[in-house]
């Protein structure tokens, strides 16, 4: 990890000017609603030139709506943003790259069949006095960025086929030919390794040491308290801390997180220990995001799998599932070698997945419920000795989900495009239960959808478990996970703890999540 430096000063011992400037952003009283959810309430906090300012949280403590705010993807409810002391509306995303603030999503924004010299320069002026595009002032601002950052790879290559650590580079090098003043960084290092990371750390104090403010969003604590000149915590959507460097440690973060400093009584063994084993994992790895992972998850258990942002449950679901295939470790499927090659095998084998990005990974939009509903059996509709497709059988089969897992639908034939986002949730469901498998994985199942669906979500999970089906929960929404059986922590791609029956609490988990060490890469 990055060594510390004393506040105000930086790497190459540059004072910097976080210490005693006037406040470059400022923001004050923000509120913000979403229908009856305070996202944000009377939020306040201050960034100076040349500073990097930590912003932690839990998961859902209202960091992401402060940095839309400052994108302009959002607007505030009440309260003021001023840049240099000066009341600003921001409003929409061009405004705020005038302003000089730039965001750095942790899902890149990029185009990838453009070259980083295209994405680069994308929403710069392009024309010059004849109207043509000016190429050559064009690529003269990029190569002063490429150069500032020491960026020694190709420009001219499509994006898609640079490493994430390459990407990041043209996002803040995208920040730099816009003059950006503050940067926002949203979990620069969850997809990076430990080399990787400290190539960032590096380029960001010397950003700070030229001035350039820069908002660190992380939930790993180590980068925090090492790189931060100050920080500030949120939780519930209300700033409980602001702390400089000097009174920065990890118990003191994970106090104003947490709200506590929880006592967590250790985990026991034996939920449904007499039950057979459905799934084995034994040290699975796929780096950089999953390392060693092991774990056994019996038939009929509702197994939770928690973490916060890149600890590495999806990339976990995605290579049980066959998504993603491992770099070593072994899975075992009802006491068989598995071992898929592919999602198809999976399926065949018995492996379902419901995935965190439904519209685009589970469902086609533009098609009935009758469609999606046997996306996945469309083989086995067929009539029998025939190439043919028994339309009758599909057709029970949808009316069967809507009626078991109550869709709230005009009918078979209805776009599922149409529907809530609950009632999407429940057709992806209702796609993998028509094939009765024995392993199901739901990652973020009750993701934008209301408190009556995700009740009824976790009643469909609760019965699907006594039936026999394995069943293995991933959520953010860490209060949900005390309906499960046993919960597993993960933390930067490793399982470091575990959680039993009624010691599985929302405050539990995250003390975990924050107090539990990953261990080396």
């Amino acid at each position: 990890m990055v060594a510390a430096f004393p506040l105000g000063q930086k790497e190459d011992g540059v004072p910097g000017s976080a210490g005693g400037a006037a406040p470059l952003l400022e923001v004050r009283d923000i509120t913000k609603h979403f229908g009856a959810i305070q996202a944000l309430r009377n939020v306040s906090l201050a960034v100076r030139p040349g500073e990097i300012h930590g912003l932690v949280g839990a998961n859902g403590a209202g960091k992401s709506t402060l940095i839309k705010i400052l994108a302009g993807v959002e607007t505030a409810d009440s309260g003021e943003i001023l840049i240099d002391g000066q009341p600003v509306i921001i409003g929409e995303p061009q405004r705020a790259s005038a302003l000089g603030l730039s965001v750095i999503h942790q899902e890149l924004n990029l185009v990838p069949q453009f070259t980083g010299f295209q994405n680069m320069a994308l929403g710069l002026p392009m024309s010059g006095r004849t109207g043509l595009v000016d190429w050559r002032r064009l690529r003269s601002e990029v190569a002063k960025a490429a150069k500032r950052l020491d960026i020694q790879f190709p420009l001219d290559v499509p994006v898609s086929k640079l490493t994430v650590a390459e990407k990041w580079l043209i996002m803040i090098g995208r920040s730099l030919v816009r003059d950006a003043r503050l940067i926002a960084m949203d979990e620069p290092t969850g997809s990076l390794s430990l080399e990787e990371g400290e190539r960032l750390f590096k380029i960001i104090r010397e950003l700070t040491a030229s001035g350039v403010a820069v908002l660190y969003v992380s939930h790993r604590l180590d980068e925090i308290t090492t790189l931060c000149d100050r920080v500030t915590v949120f939780k519930d959507g209300q700033c409980v801390a602001d702390m400089e460097r000097a009174t920065l440690s990890r118990a003191s973060l994970v106090r104003a997180i947490v709200g506590s400093d929880l006592v967590v009584a250790p985990a026991h063994t034996g939920v449904l220990s007499d039950a057979p084993v459905m799934l084995e994992v034994e040290g699975l790895s796929r780096k950089p995001a999953v390392k060693d992972v092991s774990f056994r998850l019996r038939r009929g258990e509702v197994l939770g799998l928690a973490g916060l942002v890149g600890s590495g449950r999806t990339e976990t679901a995605r290579i049980i599932f066959g998504a993603d295939k491992p770099e070593s470790g072994h899975m075992t499927l009802n006491g068989k070698r598995y071992a898929p090659s592919g999602t198809w095998q999976a399926v065949r084998d018995g492996v379902a997945l419901v995935p965190e990005e439904r519209r685009s990974q589970g469902l086609i939009l533009a098609q009935s419920i009758k469609f999606n509903v046997n996306l996945a059996s469309w083989r086995t509709t067929r009539r029998r000795y025939l190439p043919l497709v028994d339309f009758a059988q599909a057709q029970r089969a949808a009316l069967n989900a809507i009626s078991s897992l109550q869709i709230n639908a005009r009918g078979v034939d209805q776009r599922v495009g149409r529907l809530s986002g609950g009632n999407q949730q429940k057709v992806v469901i209702a796609k993998w239960l028509v094939r009765h498998p024995k392993v199901l994985l739901l990652d973020e199942p009750t993701r934008g959808v209301d408190v009556g669906a995700r009740a009824e979500i976790y009643r469909i999970i609760r019965s699907l478990a006594a039936e026999g089906v394995a069943v293995l929960v991933i959520s953010s929404e860490f209060a949900e996970l005390a309906a499960c059986d046993r919960v597993l922590v993960m933390n930067e791609g490793r399982v470091v703890g575990e959680l039993v029956g009624e010691h599985i609490s929302e405050e539990a988990i995250l003390h975990k999540c924050y107090t539990s060490e990953a261990g080396p890469n």
